[in-house]
């Protein structure tokens, strides 16, 4: 068997479901299958953020420095935000069940050889260059495994639910991240306290290999494959006059609106905020504020916690109490997110307080992705083109995230005073601070002021075929 018959999007069954078990097998099949692949892609996050739970460790131990890691981080981060728009497109022709088991079982597989060279790297003595140079090129792959679980875990929607349906649990899919992130910082934090950095990485391998298995258990790759009608015909959903013009005259129209690239920008400067937070937060919590590893996983485990919470009640807020008013909900979001990384960054704390800070800081913020990136840019979008402006969002926010890595790992590193210990270093967050914060204003102050020329009323296709 050939890998493109492999991968291919799976053939309709020769056998035809009962017409009278059709609907409760096509509700038990899709639930599943939902489930599944959010369930998995939550676990997917729990093999990309086992390098942020041990940055603290490497440093002091002298393994890596923090400009090192800022570069493994950003590999993944890079080849991330390209991997994420190329197999959006091939995964669109894929059986999505395969497609997404292989992404997670290779990142395992990453996971576990990073933890196997950690071993080594401690019993016969690698060079340091080397485990860079190794860490680099795993990590590097790794982004490139990570960017097959969203794009199938997306398609799953449009194969299995009807558009009346969408909405809503795309809300829950896009909060897995933040689930993922939870579970990360809080068991691979205690997994690395208790047995040293080389076993987070392993652990994580372990919670990746039960990922594709659920994947494998429970995910179908379409209704037809498994002898049911097409999910138009189960739903009774109508043909829209968008769905009859062709894909590429619509795509072009994304390419050349001026709003989805205002919006592409805000949700770059959204991921620096979030990733410093995500990717450097246990680093700060250890180095600025006194706090142990374990202390600080769980302080920033509650933001991933609360980043859920922001995710799912963004469209409410914005249908129901703002009466579908985008601009004030990203101002409201925007403002709490820069007042609470503010108080954060700049303020002492005990273990509570912290926890507040970033609880509201990744509430906000999640509130304000969605708001921006997912229900602005559905206003002025034209759905057939969905994936168009998803793949330019999605590169711009991970280059951005990328980028992030680097200058935070050599702003922290520039203004670190040394010692005879490394862990006993001074190290001096202003500057990297202040970066961080400058991102998280211009993240809501951007689409705010330009949203007049954003607006649904001013985005008009001309259908005239002609044209």
């Amino acid at each position: 068997m050939s890998l493109y018959t492999f991968y291919r999007i799976s053939k309709p069954s020769a056998e035809r479901v009962p017409e009278d078990k059709i609907q409760s097998t096509y509700k038990s099949l899709r639930n599943k299958t939902f489930w599944g692949a959010t369930a998995a892609y939550s676990l997917y996050y729990v093999c990309r953020m086992s390098l942020s739970v041990v940055k603290q460790p490497l440093i002091d131990s002298g393994t890596l420095t923090a400009g090192q890691l800022g570069i493994i981080g950003s590999a993944l981060l890079f080849v991330y935000a390209v991997g994420k728009f190329m197999n959006g497109f091939i995964a669109d022709y894929c059986n999505i069940r395969r497609f997404m088991a292989t992404g997670l079982l290779v990142s395992a597989a990453v996971n576990l050889l990073m933890g196997m060279a950690g071993l080594f790297y401690s019993t016969i003595g690698l060079s340091t260059m080397l485990l860079f140079i190794i860490f680099a090129v795993l990590w590097g792959i790794n982004g490139w495994m990570q960017s097959m679980g969203s794009p199938p875990g997306i398609i799953n929607l449009s194969r299995w639910f009807p558009l009346s349906k969408r909405g809503t649990f795309y809300s829950i899919f896009s909060a897995t991240p933040y689930l993922g992130e939870f579970l990360s910082f809080i068991i691979t934090g205690i997994v690395v306290s208790a047995f040293g950095w080389e076993y987070g990485f392993i652990f994580s391998a372990v919670g990746g290999l039960a990922g594709a298995a659920i994947i494998l258990v429970f995910m179908s790759d379409t209704p037809e494959s498994k002898g049911l009608p097409s999910v138009q015909v189960l739903s009774g959903e109508k043909m829209r006059k968008m769905d009859t013009m062709p894909t590429a005259q619509v795509q072009k129209f994304v390419l050349r609106h001026a709003g989805i690239w205002i919006i592409a920008a805000s949700s770059a400067f959204v991921y620096i905020a979030k990733y410093a937070v995500a990717g450097w937060g246990v680093l700060f919590l250890q180095k600025a504020k006194d706090f142990s590893l374990e202390n600080a996983t769980q302080i920033i485990a509650f933001s991933a916690a609360f980043g859920v919470v922001g995710t799912v009640l963004a469209g409410w807020l914005s249908d129901k109490v703002f009466k579908g008013d985008r601009v004030k909900p990203a101002i409201v979001s925007g403002i709490l997110s820069f007042i609470s990384l503010d108080l954060f960054l700049f303020t002492e704390g005990s273990y509570m307080v912290n926890i507040f800070y970033v609880a509201l800081f990744s509430l906000a913020t999640g509130v304000l992705y969605c708001i921006v990136a997912g229900l602005m840019a559905v206003d002025i979008v034209p759905r057939k083109a969905t994936g168009a402006a998803l793949g330019i969002v999605g590169i711009s926010s991970y280059v951005a995230a990328g980028i992030q890595d680097i200058a935070s790992g050599y702003l922290i590193q520039g203004y670190t005073k040394g010692a005879e210990d490394i862990s006993t270093a001074s190290y001096d967050f202003g500057p990297v601070s202040v970066f961080w914060l400058a991102a998280t204003l211009i993240a809501f102050i951007l689409p705010v002021i330009c949203w007049k020329k954003m607006r649904p009323e001013n985005n008009r296709i001309d259908t005239d075929p002609q044209n």
